[in-house]
This record gives C-alpha cells, structure tokens and sequence, in this order.
C-alpha cells in the first residue's frame, strides 16, 4: 500500500490531489484540515487530520501526533498558501500582519512540517516530498512590464524554493526526495479572490483537477 499525505486539501488543487489519491484503492490518503472536522464532499476513504492550522508554531506537532502508529509515509505534498494583494501605494501598501501571514504559510510552516516528521520517523526511504510553490517566486522569470508588488506572495514562494533545497541535502542521506513544482496557472477561488480571473483563458489557466493529474503522473 502507498501512502500519501496532503496538506493544505480542502479546497482547489488540495482537494483535487486528495480525489485523486483517494481514486486509487491501493492508496491511502491523509489529508489536514484547519478545522476540527472532516469537511464535506470528499471520498470516504481519506483520513482527515483536524486543526492543522500553518500560522501556528506548533503545526508540525500537531500533525505528527494525530499520525503516531501509522507507517512512514510515501509521498507528501504540501500546499497550503496565501495570496493577499499588496503594491506600493499608499492605500495598499504592505500589511505587516499579512506579510508575516504569507511568509509563514509559504515557507515556515513546511520547514517545521517535514523536520517533526523525519524525526517522528514518518518518512520512508524513498519518500517523496512535493513542495507546492510558484513561477512568482522566480527572480528570473519577473521582468519589469509585469510590475511589482505582491511583495509576500511571491517572496514567500522563492523563499520555500531555497527552503526545499536546503531540505533536500539534510534528507539526502534519508534517501528522501524534494521536488518544488510550479503546477500551472489554476482556475480557483485564490486567483479568482485576487482578480487574476481576467487573465485566465489568455493565461491559458487550467482546472485543479487538471493540475492534480498532471502532478501526480
């Protein structure tokens, strides 16, 4: 049997990872939640870890105790993340507390997350950890016709990109492998919040459930 666990899953490429796994019989599916019950509308066969909330320092802890007895893991992705829209105007400057908010999610939360569980020995040799990032966090790829702002998202997201290549020379030895991914520019209520919707047929954006399928083949 493999195992997977996805964080950050109730909603747009989350859940479509989690149906996607949970498609697969042989496969058996952890997923976090930020509340403290199951959400709806998902297969029955995934097992929801409840109050995994990755603004909280003890996020990791939590997450490795409600999985004490399970066998090491096989494949985790992590995909939580936040977008809140910022740019250098006076009106809509940085917010310190969403700046902090984004950082966290992007890129603290997942560093703790996979060192509690590697040392809660939940990682199998050759486990695979997906970190879920973004091209807005490539220094290379932003020129200048694009703008700036959106300081915290996409520098949380190249900050997790140092992050996931820094975790994979400490597992290295684990046998464990990181990838960071870019999956794609996603029709959700995260672009949609941000009104990048506009941009979604010329951006050619694809569904959730498209992008899940993509990452896991």
């Amino acid at each position: 049997m493999t195992s997977a666990l996805i964080v950050g899953a109730t909603r747009g490429l989350g859940a479509a990872l989690v149906k996607e796994y949970a498609s697969d019989p042989s496969t058996v599916v952890f997923a976090t939640a930020r509340s403290s019950s199951a959400p709806s509308g998902f297969p029955d066969n995934v097992k929801w870890l409840s109050n995994i909330d990755l603004t909280k320092s003890d996020v990791g802890d939590r997450l490795t105790s409600q999985l004490k007895g399970e066998k090491p893991l096989d494949v985790i992705i992590i995909n939580a993340g936040r977008f809140t829209t910022e740019d250098f105007s006076a009106e809509k400057g940085p917010n310190w507390d969403e700046e902090v908010t984004m950082y966290t999610i992007s890129s603290v939360a997942p560093v703790t997350i996979v060192h509690r569980l590697a040392h809660a020995g939940l990682l199998k040799s050759g486990a695979k950890i997906v970190l879920v990032s973004s091209e807005a966090g490539s220094i290379t790829l932003r020129h200048e016709k694009e703008g700036g702002g959106n300081y915290a998202h996409h520098a949380s997201k190249a900050a997790l990109n140092m992050a996931g290549k820094l975790l994979s020379i400490d597992l290295k030895d684990k046998g464990v492998i990181v990838s960071i991914v870019h999956p794609g520019f996603m029709r959700t209520e995260m672009t949609k919040g941000v009104g990048f919707d506009k941009h979604w047929d010329a951006g050619g954006a694809v569904t959730p459930d498209v992008a899940a399928k993509s990452l896991v083949e």
